[in-house]
């Protein structure tokens, strides 16, 4: 759902379409969504249209980029600890 309204809104029919899912679970899921603010949602006369709320996409991409870093220098961090390890075995 989130990956099809990247490429502009969709209305809840529209996201339902090629899902294998109620059209009730997916008001579910956009209910989840724009509660979670990753989505909004607007009525446009008996049709409700979902959009992405691209700051809360902004904030979530922050995140991940910062948990990235954390984890790469701890890769970083054991990918010498165990090359030191390895070249200490060596030596006679």
């Amino acid at each position: 759902m989130v990956d099809r309204l990247t490429a502009g809104p969709a209305s809840v029919s529209e996201l339902a379409e090629p899902l294998t899912m109620s059209l009730a679970a997916v008001v579910q899921h956009v209910q989840v969504l724009e509660a979670c603010g990753l989505v909004a949602t607007e009525k446009v006369g008996r049709t409700r249209m979902c959009r992405i709320d691209g700051t809360a996409l902004s904030a979530a991409e922050r995140w991940f980029t910062e948990r990235r870093r954390v984890w790469e220098r701890r890769l970083d961090r054991l990918e010498d600890v165990l090359h030191d390890a390895a070249t200490t075995e060596e030596e006679p």
